[in-house]
């Protein structure tokens, strides 16, 4: 029997992957061809979805992108066997774009079927619940902390220290919170973990659980991401029936259950706080802090709070051992991080390689150049709240200190390129124009400023008073950084000043009148 694999996830589907998976299923049939189709994750390589996948002995063979109409050829070629095709890209493993990577977090999306607790098992799965299930508490947390393993998020706060300190507290009750509202432009990492390998997930949910005295987690997922919330929820389901979830794990006498919650369809829920406001039913408004969710968080309850690609990347550091994550990356940026290309990029996907590499080795040894064929001239790193990179800083490391010190972040990788052809003022309008809108409206800063914002550089693009607006608008976005309660308000003026100072020519001013760097408006870190 040949094993054919059609990925299931948002991406593939979005360009016809159900109806491949149902043309081969039909040929198959008609043909008498014995085949099994499994319908996987995606590897990542957006731009050859529908990928599709052959089992041969020589390993798996990759046809990519496939349309339903290809599907008859792809038989007549004797693709079955793995044989030469227009549509053949050998070994998928030799794919360059994909050999190039280190994939530790993403080891197994697009290899395993989703939902296959043996498929899971195979492949390393569950070797480090079943570690952290021979430990103390404490034991788990330091290895964690010796890891490295810093929030895969905005503010790249050590994982370990943020679990030490719920340890600490003598709280009989306890949270495990995913954060997997993924709201940020150009990120899809989350999306692809929880469709690709849910299981990873809800392992290190559980490890999470264990190593700070929490019985109960909940994941909170984006409403807009149906097939990630249905393969949670159907994963949950054989967990708990396989005693890999519920109050006696594997006989061990210790226990931990969670549950997926659907979110409220808003960016600020992705902050912490806001979060958890939600989750409680209530209005999603940032909450002042302290206390931090770590003393006082769901429910008034000690609460761990972590994003999806920080609780997926914990039971390869379970079963593998700190030092084994720690010797990749560098400097305080220790693992792995899944980069997202998208924009105007000819090859856009998911990437997973170690702290270090630059931008420009993102831009062109994976991402191929522009989609266009222009020139690229800017990239914003870490969503929407990040700042504009013109070249001259492509070639920075990948690193959270390097890249505030460019006041810059990595935020939770995404990355969107633009070429020559785009108009960086309008862009920095945007940016405050997003923060109008999506603001909780609790602080003064936030909800007035960016308001204020777009008008203000409304009229330095219509030249009103241009050299006194520009002066304004850097007033504006101090007050922003330094007076606004959350990272929405606090970070939008990154995109706006990095607009402005690196292509001033954009907003009507010359190089030299571009005013101060952006580094001088930055908050200490």
């Amino acid at each position: 029997m040949a094993r054919i694999f059609v990925p299931k996830d948002t991406a593939a589907i979005a360009v016809g992957a159900d109806a491949v998976a149902q043309a081969i299923a039909n040929e198959a049939q008609a043909r008498g061809a014995d085949v099994q189709l499994v319908r996987n994750g995606s590897r990542g390589l957006l731009w050859l979805e529908t990928l599709v996948e052959v089992e041969t002995p020589a390993g798996r063979i990759a046809y990519g992108p496939v349309e339903a109409a290809d599907v008859p050829g792809l038989f007549d070629a004797g693709w079955l066997s793995g044989a030469s095709h227009a549509l053949c890209h050998g070994p998928t493993e030799d794919i360059p774009y994909l050999k190039n990577q280190e994939r530790l977090t993403f080891a197994r999306v697009g290899v395993i079927d989703p939902l296959s607790l043996d498929d899971y098992a195979m492949h390393g799965g569950f070797q480090g619940l079943r570690k952290a299930l021979s430990m103390e508490p404490s034991a788990i947390v330091d290895e964690v902390v010796e890891s490295g393993l810093r929030g895969r998020g905005g503010a790249a706060f050590p994982t370990g220290i943020k679990w030490k300190t719920v340890l600490s507290t003598g709280d009989v009750q306890k949270y495990i919170v995913c954060n997997a509202d993924e709201g940020d432009s150009g990120t899809f990492s989350d999306r692809m973990l929880m469709e690709g390998d849910p299981y990873a997930l809800i392992e290190g949910m559980a490890i999470a659980g264990l190593a700070v005295g929490a019985n109960y987690g909940y994941i909170y997922v984006r409403s807009e991401y149906p097939f990630a919330i249905a393969a949670l929820e159907a994963a949950i389901g054989l967990a708990r029936r396989a005693g890999w979830l519920g109050a006696d794990i594997q006989g061990s006498g210790r226990g931990f259950d969670l549950e997926v919650r659907r979110a409220a369809g808003a960016y600020i829920c992705g902050e912490e706080t806001s979060l958890l406001e939600s989750l409680e039913g209530k209005r999603a408004l940032v909450r002042a802090k302290p206390p931090l969710p770590a003393i006082q968080g769901l429910f008034g309850r000690p609460t761990v709070i972590n994003n999806v690609i920080s609780l997926a990347s914990v039971p390869i550091i379970l079963s593998k051992g700190a030092a084994y994550y720690r010797d990749y990356g560098m400097g305080r940026s220790r693992g792995t991080l899944p980069f997202q290309l998208a924009g105007n990029l000819k090859h856009g996907g998911l990437v997973e390689k170690a702290f270090g590499l630059s931008l420009r080795e993102l831009l062109y040894d994976f991402g191929g150049g522009s989609a266009s064929g222009r020139p690229l001239r800017a990239v914003q790193v870490g969503g929407p709240l990040g700042a504009y990179l013109p070249e001259s800083q492509w070639d920075v490391p990948l690193d959270y200190e390097a890249y505030i010190g460019i006041s810059a972040m990595l935020g939770h990788g995404g990355l969107v390129a633009f070429d020559d052809t785009v108009d960086m003022a309008k862009m920095a309008s945007y940016a405050m124009e997003f923060c109008a809108i999506e603001s909780c409206g609790k602080c003064t800063p936030c909800r007035i400023g960016a308001v204020r914002g777009v008008e203000v550089i409304e009229k330095i693009r219509r030249n009103q008073a241009r050299e006194q607006q520009v002066e304004l608008l850097r007033d504006l976005c101090d007050t922003m950084l330094s007076g606004s309660l959350c990272a929405l308000g606090g970070m939008t003026p990154y995109p706006v000043l990095s607009a402005l100072d690196h292509f001033p020519e954009d907003f009507g001013l010359e190089s030299a009148n571009a005013g101060q760097n952006a580094a001088a408006n930055a908050p200490i870190a």
